[in-house]
């Protein structure tokens, strides 16, 4: 795994409303398979890093830039991780008053990860899979999913029946899909369109 930190200070005092738009939307269980930016130049002193890594991690570096611009217009302090994680790069913003760059249940966090790949696109003319995140919120948003998808599995095996969960956006489906995926005697998959898809988890069909 590569990993950069950059330290952002705050600059001008534009202001920033509080929550964001409800946004994001890509076929869940695809997140993982998202679209966007891909960066193909870039001198990076790591010469044993192979060239694909180089790639994603230039990735990762436009969208801190990004990121950073828009902390100092914002007037925000946060620190920039930029990291190739799993195959895919990532923008990790760790600090204080971050609260406005996710927003509800992520919903500006989703919007914000979507500039983020419109820039790298800007610049590299590809798509790319940038995970962003701000404050640790997905990661403990999956925790908390993890513990929604066994209790919806424990329900399943025990009546039988298939259990509908709330509608959720792409991230969240797949933190489900994954849990279900991992675990036999269940199966999973989303119904519905924006802003009510969700997830319904059923028996294994034998078959």
């Amino acid at each position: 795994m590569t990993d950069t930190t950059k330290p952002v200070g705050p600059a001008n005092s534009t202001d920033l409303s509080d929550d964001g738009p409800e946004t994001m939307e890509v076929d869940d269980a695809d997140l993982d398979d998202e679209t966007d930016p891909v960066a193909r130049d870039e001198d990076d002193d790591d010469d044993d890093r192979p060239a694909a890594e180089e790639e994603l991690f230039r990735q990762s570096e436009i969208a801190a830039d990004y990121i950073e611009g828009l902390l100092d217009i914002l007037d925000v302090d946060g620190d920039i991780d930029e990291l190739v994680y799993n195959g895919r790069p990532m923008v990790e913003v760790v600090g204080g008053r971050l609260t406005n760059l996710i927003g509800h249940r992520g919903a500006t966090l989703e919007a914000l990860q979507e500039l983020s790949r419109l820039a790298i696109y800007r610049r590299t003319g590809e798509p790319s899979r940038l995970l962003l995140d701000v404050g640790g919120f997905r990661a403990a948003r999956r925790k908390e999913l993890t513990a929604v998808a066994k209790n919806a599995i424990e329900k399943v095996k025990r009546y039988g029946e298939p259990v509908r969960l709330e509608p959720m956006t792409a991230f969240e489906r797949k933190c489900i899909h994954d849990v279900i995926n991992a675990t036999p005697g269940v199966e999973s998959e989303s119904e519905g369109v924006e802003p009510s898809r969700r997830v319904i988890i059923r028996p294994t069909t034998n078959k």
